[in-house]
């Protein structure tokens, strides 16, 4: 049995490896969370939110009254394009990923300079774990490491109440990095890799103007590839 303080993500990997393996198979209902709960040792609320990384990653499906099964393979960029957005009683995604444009472009702009050696070298980690993690579709891994990334930057910014703002709506917004991988092509995560290289050199070299614009570039690339373009 796991540990019970393991954090929600690291289910949400065993179960993706459980799929990936064949262990459980395209089509198969998984295990009531009570059987996971116990299996993985995690609370049923941190099961559940696994569940939903899974989901929103497209590898599950949950069928309001019968379960929750394993999405077949063809079938997975299909499921994640008509799935329903999280977050959809409140905000739409087009207003989340609007929301980080703007944000995440302003903290950028405000850690450029502040960044030590130490968080430069995590974010580069972070980087090549995304391009690592994708290579063999390891999108839990892929995700986590898009979002330390992201959280890295955010720690340096100089205006604590941007900063607390963020931590307010983490979130919806991060939900934004998950939901476009199923229909993420391999050029296109290529392409995100570059962009976060382009955001390491601009806050480097301490330019404000170009980290702010390659953040919001950035995003909006990711925006473009959910279909929105904000």
């Amino acid at each position: 049995m796991l540990n019970k303080t393991l954090l929600p993500q690291s289910v949400a990997r065993q179960i993706q490896t459980m799929i990936q393996s064949g262990e459980l198979k395209d089509g198969e209902k998984i295990p009531s969370q009570r059987e996971l709960s116990v299996k993985f040792g995690i609370s049923r609320p941190s099961l559940r939110e696994a569940l939903l990384t899974l989901e929103t990653l497209g590898l599950v499906k949950t069928e309001p009254g019968r379960g929750t099964f394993v999405t077949r393979s063809g079938d997975r960029r299909q499921e994640r394009d008509s799935k329903t957005w999280r977050y959809a009683d409140s905000y739409s995604v087009f207003d989340a990923f609007q929301t980080r444009v703007m944000l995440e472009g302003e903290i950028a702009r405000l850690a450029a300079g502040r960044l030590t050696h130490y968080q430069f070298d995590l974010m580069e980690q972070a980087t090549a774990t995304m391009e690592e993690s994708w290579a063999r579709q390891d999108l839990v891994a892929n995700v986590e490491a898009d979002l330390e990334f992201h959280r890295i930057i955010v720690s340096a910014c100089s205006n604590a109440m941007l900063r607390d703002l963020y931590e307010a709506v983490r979130d919806k917004l991060t939900e934004t990095q998950r939901q476009p991988i199923p229909r993420t092509d391999p050029e296109r995560m290529k392409a995100s890799v570059g962009e976060h290289r382009t955001i390491v050199m601009a806050l480097h070299d301490g330019d404000s103007a170009a980290a702010g614009a390659a953040m919001q570039a950035h995003i909006r690339n990711t925006a473009q590839c959910a279909g929105l373009a904000p």
